[in-house]
């Protein structure tokens, strides 16, 4: 139905446009009628009542604009009558025939200045800007002066190149030809620079002289919006309206998205009630805006109200109530307004598409994602760059990478950069690392410059130094490093790969740091085991008046955690509460971890029943701090209450409570939880699994363990190094290293605990050889410094075999200071060999490093005991009774 009222909407207007055109034939056959000659009762031909009539058609074709130039070449107006010539011109720029209006131009001897303007701005409106800034200089150039409406059209041409140097130029002429006044070329300027990303000098525009003209305060509040300083343009319109100036339907439709960025529904709601009182709330903008401010704000059920009140909506309205639907998670709804669209045959655009594309993007919506593939295929928006780009994330998002790869594989346009970003960053979020690589390095042999997203996306799983150094100077050759997004995953892939000190080098080198660079570099610092370095870099974010949000917040808090530093962290809590974040959900949760291990579990607790959402990290990690505290009943207790309340059991609360279960060694209560963690299914989850070998481990049942641990699908290095660990622990070191030759064959590299439980493993096996081969090999293969447990495992394995001057030699040549845990580990092989000189020595370390170990001063006493000098244990007991050491009872479960 609608297409037939449209066609014949097209007929009605195609036949008064011939209605003209027949008229002009007339008269050309007859010209004395313009002029009333023959019969008295016709009126005299006034030109600009037939251009008028014509133009109030709102139909231009360019069939219809010939045979009406045609006709006029047959009479002496068009060349004789300015108006007329002007006229048809600009008749073929609406038409969108720029050559034919550009030589009806070139043939006007005198033009004019309305002639100038209307094919600057047909240029313009084609988006033709480079056309209309050469026939602007070539306008210049003729001597002729340009007006106020020439001005704004190349300004606003300049904005559309980017080119803001052109347009101050142009500026600078219209000031000095006295235009500096003029609200429209002020508005135009004002244009410029805020779409050439340089808000200050379009806010310097706008304050150098007040305008009272509503144009110049519509261009600095959109602006304004456009450049992310919502609340800059909420205080302009205030003055706009102390200033008694009228807001128009321009106006209303950028405060009101202001609003909607900032979320202030209440504000947002007042104008549009002035908006309403304005005349202004009928406006097909200022009604998309108003569906948007409810969208943004969470109100979709009063955003649906307003869409339907609207007495005329575009393809605009329609995709903004989808995509509101889309960011309220509620993909049914989105579906059903997308074929309300079809069913009435409203117009549909690529943002229409890209939004519907978004809603299927989930496992669920597989079928749904196929069927909105094939009408797209259809409907012919398969060719455009974005929603290609759109598909490929889609199947991404859903697991379908293989269907991801066949969108990119089809598409039409292989120099688009938007489709090839999408690609990488499909298999980078799928940790497809190599196949993203692949692609990346493609890019150059297809003769293609990576743009900043696949730079960013592909430096995001870079894990290989030389290669990450690379692409770094390939992004300081192109200036991408200059940009926010490739820095901060610049400095963040340093970060990953251990050299931190670049990190912080590409970092201090960027220009402009955003609240993600700053967390991002907060938390490289804290990973490292800089946390000091962390808090500092906070404090220096202050400094730089940067804005709060729960990002940042949440580092920092982690970097407390890691110090145990209660006193920063409570500071840190108080200006999360005063920027406004202190009880969103991720600060909660790094809240209650962060008075967890800094032992404060009544604050933890205080926080978590404060919290009016609870996350998995916050319940997890208050359990976890009850179990490392000491207070297992209370972690159960708590788990307990989770499950009573619903709040859903994850792997991470999980692996706490097994951790708690491990510390409490009841192999009962473990096995409870087991069979409970299969019942929800999630036994097979690499973390829970890893867990449960550990708890197995503590408990003693090494078996279980490994049946644990041939469950879980795809181990992860937690997982594999769980396992080490539990072997060589329980003197099973044959096994341990047989794991970890396995492990390196599936391409896990070891970190720093897996080389623990290796070591440990050769100490329980008496394989000194191969225990200084992989203490060589933690620095030389995988660049990991050893530290003081891995030195006193070798410590401890030439002990067991007996070297023990070997063992004191290596202890001497350790390229860090040993500490009382590596003297002490001497001690006690000098205790099972009966070593009382060498033990003397360890022992004497021991008393100098840590002067209240209890245990130091009981082996060296057992050692005496052991040869018979019962004197020295007496010296040795009088001796810690003179320090105050206290020998701890024994005490066991059973």
């Amino acid at each position: 139905m609608n297409s037939m009222i449209h066609q014949k909407f097209q007929t009605r207007i195609s036949v008064s446009a011939h209605k003209f055109i027949s008229s002009l034939a007339v008269v050309a056959e007859n010209p004395s009628n313009f002029y009333g000659r023959q019969d008295p009762n016709l009126s005299p031909f006034n030109p600009f009542h037939f251009f008028n009539d014509y133009a109030k058609s709102r139909w231009y074709t360019i069939k219809d604009t010939k045979m009406m130039h045609a006709h006029l070449i047959k009479t002496d107006v068009l060349h004789s009558d300015i108006f007329v010539t002007n006229s048809l011109m600009d008749w073929y720029c609406k038409s969108a025939a720029m050559g034919d209006a550009l030589r009806l131009f070139d043939k006007i001897s005198h033009p004019n200045i309305i002639s100038w303007n209307i094919i600057i701005s047909g240029y313009n409106n084609n988006l033709l800007f480079d056309c209309s800034w050469r026939i602007f200089c070539r306008m210049y150039l003729s001597g002729f002066d340009p007006n106020q409406f020439t001005y704004g059209s190349v300004l606003s041409a300049c904005a559309a190149l980017q080119s803001p140097v052109s347009g101050k130029q142009v500026y600078s002429l219209a000031l000095k030809n006295g235009l500096y006044s003029n609200g429209y070329v002020r508005a135009g300027m004002i244009d410029l620079f805020a779409k050439c990303c340089s808000f200050e000098d379009a806010l310097r525009v706008f304050h150098d002289f007040l305008c009272e003209n509503v144009v110049c305060w519509n261009s600095i509040i959109s602006g304004a919006v456009r450049n992310g300083e919502n609340w800059v343009a909420l205080d302009i319109f205030c003055q706009m309206c102390r200033g008694f100036l009228v807001p128009n339907s321009f106006t209303f439709s950028s405060i009101l998205t202001a609003c909607a960025k900032v979320e202030e529904l209440e504000m947002g709601k007042g104008f549009q009630g002035w908006a309403i009182k304005c005349g202004a709330g009928e406006d097909v903008f200022v009604g998309t805006a108003i569906i948007d401010l409810y969208a943004k704000c969470g109100d979709m059920d009063e955003a649906v109200k307003e869409f339907w009140r609207m007495p005329n909506r575009n393809v605009v309205s329609w995709t903004t109530i989808i995509t509101g639907f889309v960011q309220k998670d509620d993909s049914i709804s989105a579906l059903q307004f997308f074929k309300e669209m079809r069913t009435i045959r409203e117009e549909i655009n690529n943002y229409t598409v890209t939004s519907v594309l978004t809603a299927c993007a989930k496992s669920a919506m597989f079928e749904e994602a196929i069927q909105i593939h094939s009408w797209i295929v259809k409907a012919g928006f398969h060719s455009d760059s974005s929603v290609r780009a759109s598909l490929i994330n889609m199947y991404s998002k859903i697991g379908a990478v293989d269907l991801s790869e066949m969108v990119f594989r089809e598409m039409d346009n292989i120099k688009n950069l938007g489709t090839w970003a999408a690609m990488i960053s499909a298999l980078a979020q799928k940790k497809s690392s190599r196949r993203a690589i692949e692609l990346f390095q493609r890019m150059f042999r297809e003769d293609l410059k990576p743009d900043k997203f696949c730079s960013s996306s592909v430096l995001s799983i870079v894990d290989c130094l030389i290669f990450g150094r690379q692409i770094h100077c390939y992004a300081l050759k192109t200036g991408l490093a200059f940009d926010v997004s490739v820095g901060s995953s610049l400095f963040t892939m340093y970060s990953k790969c251990g050299s931190l000190k670049e990190s912080y080098e590409v970092f201090e080198q960027m220009l402009n740091k955003d609240n993600v660079s700053w967390a991002s570099m907060i938390a490289g610092f804290t990973e490292h085991g800089y946390g000091d370095q962390a808090i500092l870099l906070f404090r220096e974010m202050l400094f730089e008046e940067t804005r709060l949000d729960e990002m940042t917040i949440t580092a920092i808090l982690t970097a407390c955690s890691s110090l145990h530093s209660l006193q920063k962290g409570k500071e840190i809590h108080g200006y999360a509460l005063r920027a406004g974040v202190g009880k969103e959900i991720l600060v909660g949760g790094a809240l209650v971890t962060m008075y967890s291990k800094c032992g404060a579990l009544d604050l933890a607790r205080r926080v978590f029943d404060m919290m009016p959402q609870k996350d998995h990290v916050s319940c997890s990690s208050l359990v976890s701090g009850y179990a490392h505290s000491g207070y297992i009943e209370e972690a159960l207790l708590l788990f307990h209450e989770i499950q009573m309340a619903g709040l859903g059991i994850d792997s991470f609360t999980i692996s706490s409570v097994l951790g708690a279960v491990a510390l409490l060694n009841r192999s009962n209560i473990g096995i409870q939880l087991h069979t409970h963690v299969t019942k929800l299914g999630l036994d097979l989850e690499v973390s829970v699994g890893s867990s449960l070998v550990t708890m197995y481990s503590k408990c003693g049942s090494i078996e279980d363990c490994r049946k644990v641990f041939d469950q879980i699908e795809k181990p992860d290095l937690i997982g594999w190094t769980a396992m080490i660990v539990s072997y060589a622990q329980h003197g099973k070191g044959a096994e341990a290293l047989r794991l970890y030759e396995l492990m390196k064959e599936e391409g896990i590299k070891p970190d720093s605990v897996t080389f623990v439980g290796v070591l440990s493993a050769c100490s329980h096996n008496g394989l000194v050889e191969e225990g200084y081969f992989h203490l060589n090999s933690m620095t030389k293969d995988y660049g990991i410094e050893p530290g003081y447990r891995h030195y006193a495992c070798m410590v401890d394995l030439l002990g067991r075999s007996g070297r023990l001057e070997e063992a004191k030699r290596f202890i001497n040549n350790m390229p860090i200071e040993p500490d009382a845990l590596v003297w002490g580990t001497l001690l006690a092989a000098c205790k099972v060999h009966g070593d009382i000189e060498l033990g003397r020595l360890a022992a004497k370390k021991v008393f100098e490093l840590e002067p209240c170990d209890s245990g130091a001063y009981v082996s060296l006493s057992n050692i005496c005991a052991d040869v018979g000098q019962w004197e020295e244990v007496l010296k040795i007991r009088s001796l810690m009774n003179g320090t105050g050491v206290r020998k701890e009872p024994g005490w066991s479960f059973v």
